[in-house]
């Protein structure tokens, strides 16, 4: 009987490790921010933390954006959307999530809360499986959250539907639209895609946009600050 269980274990135990090289191997294989995205890194204005990037605006403000990172994307990545928002006058923390995936810390926002407690009103966003687990949050989390703001994402979870804002590109092939639950702040841009939200380049399967990234992200960031303002 010891004899079957040694070998039952060993062969769990290898199977596991297959399991775990195999994650492994298809995490190092991510999507890279690009330059544009990396020099934002320098600005006064960045606060570099070991789990999150804060982006103070010029002025001490009572909002917080906390945003979870799309699979597979350097967080880095959505530099330049949080960059514009913080100059909207939003303090914005950007989330790093173990081997880019944001279901492996879908909790963070309890940290960054607790950590900044000079933020008395919460939002929380998230770009594609992030935007899904900043629902999955708020859905767990609704007293401390104000607002949930998805981008080429739907909710995962239950939130009153007022309290959402989803936006994603007409031509964004990677959305699965089945899933969307009819938002009343649901807006499609006109010739976006599910790759520009962030500066990350363009992603394997996504349609093609015929509208620039910077087009993408400027109407981003003015649907976002219109939310948040007629929540106020």
């Amino acid at each position: 009987m010891k004899k079957i269980m040694f070998k039952l274990l060993i062969y769990i135990l290898s199977i596991l490790s297959i399991l775990i090289i195999i994650f492994l191997i298809y995490s190092s294989n991510y999507y890279k921010a690009d330059n544009i995205a990396n020099e934002i890194l320098t600005q006064k204005n960045i606060k570099i933390n070991n789990d999150y990037i804060i982006l103070n605006p010029e002025i001490q403000s009572n909002n917080g954006i906390i945003f979870y990172p799309g699979a597979k994307v350097e967080y880095t990545s959505y530099l330049p959307l949080l960059d514009s928002l913080s100059k909207k006058g939003y303090t914005c923390i950007l989330v790093k999530m173990p081997f880019n995936f944001a279901f492996l810390n879908p909790n963070i926002a309890d940290k960054i809360i607790e950590e900044n407690k000079n933020i008395e009103n919460w939002y929380i966003s998230g770009h594609s499986l992030g935007g899904a687990m900043a629902s999955y949050y708020m859905s767990k989390n609704i007293d401390k959250i104000n607002g949930d703001i998805l981008l080429g994402a739907y909710v995962y979870g239950n939130i009153p539907l007022e309290k959402v804002l989803v936006i994603y590109g007409s031509n964004d092939l990677i959305l699965n639209r089945n899933k969307l639950k009819n938002s009343e702040n649901e807006i499609i841009i006109d010739g976006g895609n599910h790759s520009q939200f962030g500066n990350y380049g363009h992603q394997k399967n996504d349609g093609i946009a015929t509208i620039s990234s910077d087009q993408q992200q400027d109407i981003t960031i003015n649907l976002i600050d219109d939310f948040i303002k007629n929540k106020e």
